[in-house]
Order: structure tokens, then C-alpha cells, then sequence
């Protein structure tokens, strides 16, 4: 049985595929593959590599994501890369290529210059991971093999297309739920808003294609920028995929 999971971004809130992957662990789900994007790549690149779900979230809660944004004042943006490179470098090593790693996974980001997502699941990860993350205009755009790549999510928020063929079984993970009693009350809520309910769309126009949706209800009350919630956010995801223990292993089981 191939089980196959697609893992949203979402900033902070990408913490919960960390608690959804130890959910599936207890219940016995074998996972054979992972499409991510931002922060799903995050969580599915490190859980590939053979970090437990707990142990990620411990690197989460000890590093300050505030430690490694450092301004840039470039053209094609205000922050750089370079202390994550350093982090991913020190945790997977400086040379991983997806082939090393324990499940294969596809991340994916945005080719700026050609509109179009990228995937890449061969050859080197750091650079692609990086780029999966990289908000365009607030991060500078990573150029690797030719390419100019940012943010994944801007095109493909929920990239389940790179399972089709690979997998018996679809589970999509989203961690971005609207909420639909927000205020919004200043430029940064204004942005942040903006730019949820632009992705959401794309988003919707895949649910028909997996199995399986998950979306915790729960995480729409934290914001992208929740890091220091980190503990809750995981919680949420765990006891959510808990929740549908009954609906997954039924989805497994039919299969």
C-alpha cells in the first residue's frame, strides 16, 4: 500500500504536519511519499531524512527564527537565506541530494521568470528547499540550475499532482483554514490576509484530486508568524489526525 502525502505552506502554522506525521506514525501509517511545499517541504525533508516528528519540533522551539532573518536591502528583496542555509547545512548536511533520503520526496517552489512550479525530487535538496520558502519580494529569490525560484505556494499551495501514478492512496494536509470571522485592523494583518486568501484559491481547485483532506479548524486563530506557538500548533495537528484515525484507516484499509 503506497500512501501518499501532499503538505501545504504556511508559515508557522506548517508546524502541524509535524504533529499530523506523529499521529500517522502511532497509527501505523507506512508513508511511502511526500510532495511539499514551504514549510510542508520543511517538515517532509527532515522527516524523510529520519528526524521524528518530536525531535524536528525541538530544533523548531531552540532556534529563533528571528536570529536567522538578517536585512538585505537588494533589488529582488529584503531578506536573505543564508543563516537557514547554514541551519539546513548543520542538520542535513551540506551536500544531501534526495536520492539519500529515506522516502522519496518531491519539493516544490515558483520559476519566476517562466510563471510556472518547479519540482524537484533528484540531485541536490538545500537550494530547492530554500527556494520552497522563499516569499517573494520579502526573500530574495534563490537562482539554482538556471532558475529563478521562490515561494512554492504562490502557484501551488497543495501540490498533490507529483503523487499521481506514485501512490495508491492521496492524503492531502492543509494548514492555512480561512477564518471567516477575521479583523483585519492593520497593513501587516492587511498583507498577511491578502495574501491567504490568494493562495486558497489554488488551493481549491485541488481538493477534488486527493482522497483524503485534512485541515485543522483549530489553526486558523494562529497567524503565519506563530513560531513561538510552536508547541500548541503541533498539538493541534496531532489531535486533529487523531481525530480521523477512523476515516484514515478506513481510507487504508478499502485500498
Amino acid at each position: 500500500m503506497r500512501v501518499g502525502l501532499a503538505l501545504s505552506g504556511g508559515g508557522a502554522r506548517g508546524i502541524a504536519h509535524l504533529g499530523v506525521l506523529k499521529a500517522l506514525d502511532e497509527q501505523g501509517v507506512k508513508v511511502s511519499m511526500i510532495s511539499g511545499v514551504s514549510s510542508g517541504a520543511i517538515a517532509g525533508v527532515f522527516y524523510a531524512y529520519g528526524y521524528p516528528p518530536a525531535e524536528i519540533l525541538k530544533l523548531i522551539r531552540e532556534l529563533s527564527v528571528f536570529q536567522v532573518m538578517r536585512p538585505v536591502f537588494g533589488k529582488r528583496g529584503l531578506l536573505h537565506l543564508e543563516e537557514v542555509e547554514k541551519l539546513y547545512n548543520k542538520y542535513l548536511g551540506p551536500h544531501l541530494t534526495f536520492e539519500e533520503l529515506k522516502i522519496p520526496v518531491v519539493v516544490s517552489a515558483t520559476e519566476m521568470n517562466e510563471g510556472v512550479t518547479a519540482y524537484f525530487s533528484s540531485g541536490e535538496v538545500i537550494k530547492p528547499l530554500l527556494a520552497s520558502s522563499a516569499v517573494p519580494i520579502l526573500y530574495q529569490p534563490i537562482l539554482f540550475n538556471g532558475k529563478t525560484l521562490n515561494d512554492g505556494g504562490l502557484l501551488n499551495n497543495l501540490p498533490i499532482e507529483p503523487l499521481y501514478g506514485n501512490c495508491d492512496v492521496k492524503i492531502a494536509v492543509h494548514v492555512n483554514p480561512i477564518n471567516h470571522q477575521a479583523q483585519v485592523t492593520s497593513l501587516t494583518g492587511m498583507v498577511e490576509r491578502t495574501v491567504m486568501l490568494a493562495i486558497y484559491n489554488n488551493v481549491k481547485l485541488r481538493l477534488n484530486q486527493c482522497d483524503l483532506f485534512l485541515e485543522p479548524k483549530e489553526l486558523k486563530s494562529y497567524r503565519l508568524t506563530s513560531f513561538r506557538k510552536a508547541d500548541e500548533i503541533f498539538e493541534v495537528g496531532y489531535r486533529y489526525t487523531m481525530h480521523m484515525e477512523r476515516h484514515i484507516r478506513r481510507l487504508v484499509n478499502k485500498q
